[in-house]
């Protein structure tokens, strides 16, 4: 269990401190896969923290825009997802019956190297859309 001193020490500088805030970095904190603003909600409310989801979008806005969280578009943009930013690289793939979400092991596009008429390109990043069906709803 954390401490008042090291929790009041790894707040993120620059956003004031809420009841309700500390209630959504909580939520983050403590999920090891991305969330939607709909389940975060539901999260908070279960936690006996219950808000409007307007706030709860506010909130994810003022942290993305802060850098401590990273905002993902998840099946041609149907699914806004939110995580905590460890600052690692991570993928996801997403069953299209259930929409559970798997982390990927591993980055496909580790060893890619891409060729561009521009040779002079710099690549700083990437995203990776995977998507098909989990062992439960797979078609047998």
């Amino acid at each position: 269990m954390n401490t008042v001193n090291e929790i009041q020490n790894t707040w993120p500088a620059g956003i004031k401190r809420t009841r309700q805030r500390e209630c959504v970095l909580s939520v983050l904190e403590n999920s090891e896969k991305p969330l939607t603003a709909a389940d975060i909600c539901s999260k908070m409310e279960k936690g006996g923290d219950g808000t409007w989801m307007s706030t709860v979008y506010r909130i994810l806005g003022t942290f993305e825009k802060k850098g401590v969280v990273i905002k993902t578009n998840m099946m041609n943009n149907e699914m806004a997802m939110y995580e905590l930013n460890r600052f690692q690289h991570k993928h996801y793939a997403v069953c299209t019956s259930c929409h559970k979400i798997i982390s990927m092991d591993n980055c496909p596009m580790e060893k890619f190297i891409p060729k561009f008429e521009d040779e002079g390109f710099c690549v700083t990043g990437h995203n990776l859309e995977v998507f098909g069906f989990c062992k439960d709803c797979r078609p047998m």
